[in-house]
């Protein structure tokens, strides 16, 4: 068995050594690697499950201090509660109490009108008589007519308050209101964030930072093994670039594993991983290589990634 995979390991080397394209593209087992990164430069509280370890999706990963966040998102739910509030207090209009306030006060200027006229009347009287001056029938004209205005003024503040608030005044504060409870969303969010949870199921393949190490922002917290069937990340020659296409089956074999197994190209470069710098003739072609993903059938599914692997290049 060793002897087969040093054999099939070392064929593509005697190959080139013979000049020949080597007719196998080396690589090793790979799978989806799932990366969490940290949304807020905050430190790590708690890591419930040890690396290596499985997890499904929604497993808690990593805890990072929440504190802060959640007194903004305190101060984001008072805002809320505020601009519903007033909001309410504008539906529903005025309490009752302000009402029967605003008609007593009509009813006391009414009656200071009343009297006023009546002074009024009667200082034009004296006048007419020449019992009382000019003056006096002045101030008995100024006193009335302050009297008609107080009387207007209280009519409008009853109206006012009756008629309830304007439409744009409701409008706006409905406004205010939606962009409060947006703004709580978010700062839900962020603090929801701050809980790092599995995406995908799989094995938890590593935990960059401990418990009280502060974490920047963006940092990678946690790294997860996609399940899924393993792939082989191989570097195909350059000669069989043009006749690999997705999807076409290849067979793979995998060291230490006596079978090969049947798969398909599920990815392959655009461009080489290897270019010179001077110009290309048809010997330093060959020695570009492509960088593919040969996807492996559901019984490698217990394959471990790392493993290296050779992929048989398609016959002319």
């Amino acid at each position: 068995m060793r002897a087969l995979s040093a054999l099939l390991f070392f064929l593509p080397i005697i190959s080139a050594c013979n000049g020949s394209t080597p007719s196998l593209a080396l690589g090793t087992l790979e799978r989806d690697r799932v990366i969490l990164t940290a949304t807020a430069n905050q430190i790590v509280r708690s890591t419930p499950i040890a690396e290596g370890s499985p997890v499904h999706q929604g497993d808690i990963l990593v805890v990072l201090d929440d504190k802060q966040q959640k007194a903004i998102v305190a101060r984001a739910r008072a805002e809320v509660a505020k601009a519903s509030a007033y909001l309410l207090r504008l539906t529903n209009g005025e309490r009752p109490e302000d009402i029967a306030a605003a008609q007593a006060n009509l009813h006391r200027v009414e009656a200071t009108l009343v009297e006023a006229q009546a002074n009024y009347h009667r200082a034009v009287t004296l006048v007419d008589r020449k019992l009382a001056s000019q003056a006096e029938l002045d101030s008995a004209r100024a006193n009335r007519d302050a009297a008609i205005a107080e009387r207007e003024s209280a009519r409008e503040q009853l109206a006012k308050l009756t008629r309830g608030s304007r439409v744009e005044d409701i409008t706006q504060a409905r406004a205010s209101l939606e962009a409060a409870q947006a703004e709580q969303a978010l700062q839900q969010q962020i603090l929801s964030d701050l809980t790092v949870v599995a995406t995908r199921d799989g094995i938890l393949d590593s935990l960059p930072y401990n418990v009280g190490e502060r974490v920047p922002k963006n940092g990678v917290v946690a790294a997860i093994q996609a399940e899924m069937a393993p792939f082989a990340r191989v570097y195909v020659p350059e000669p069989y670039r043009v006749a690999m296409t997705p999807g076409m089956p290849l067979t793979v074999h995998v060291d230490g594993v006596a079978t090969s197994f049947q798969g398909r190209l599920r990815w392959i470069a655009t461009e080489p991983s290897f270019t010179p710098y001077f110009a290309l003739n048809e010997q330093d072609r060959a020695r570009l290589v492509y960088l593919a993903e040969v996807l492996l059938p559901e019984s490698a599914m217990r394959l471990p990634s790392g493993v290296p692997a050779q992929v048989e290049m398609p016959r002319e």
